[in-house]
């Protein structure tokens, strides 16, 4: 999908879904998702099963926007820039009580693994899949991600 077909895109909506990005979804083997996507990706998929990563062309920073795929399966996708809504309308940037005020009970609140007083805010859909918000000590979302267990609670993704 071209960047500016994306950006008028998200000016009315967003992308993002607890099943996938656009018109993928979690499942889809990379031809499926190469041709779902429309648009040029870095990056290449090991067959082979281990974790994979590709990036939409426009993606200026991993740590930004890309996709994860493990066993040659779309599983993920991460998300470290405030352009991006994740499912529900949360952001980066956003504070815990803005994403506790738009999730509400569905948001299970977990200590993060490496920073003190950081935290990983959990939503389950119901349906297994899972959109997790992850905040520093202060408190903000700095990135947030959607996705399959196991894949979405791999905290240093493809490491």
């Amino acid at each position: 999908m071209p960047y500016a077909a994306l950006q008028a895109l998200q000016a009315n909506q967003t992308l993002g879904s607890y099943t996938g990005y656009g018109a993928t979804h979690f499942g889809m083997d990379e031809a499926t998702f190469r041709d779902a996507w429309q648009a040029d990706l870095n990056g290449a998929v090991d067959l082979a099963g281990t974790c994979s990563l590709l990036q939409p062309m426009w993606n200026k920073q991993l740590a930004d926007f890309d996709f994860m795929f493990e066993h040659g399966h779309f599983v993920r996708y991460d998300v470290g820039t405030p352009k991006e809504i994740a499912p529900g309308g949360g952001k980066v940037g956003m504070s815990m009580a803005q994403v506790r005020a738009l999730y509400g009970p569905h948001l299970q609140v977990l200590p993060h693994k490496y920073q003190m007083n950081a935290h990983y805010l959990r939503i389950e859909d119901g349906k297994g899949d899972v959109l997790l918000f992850e905040t520093d000590p202060d408190g903000k979302v700095i990135r947030w991600r959607v996705g399959v267990p196991p894949q979405i609670d791999y905290e240093d993704g493809c490491l």
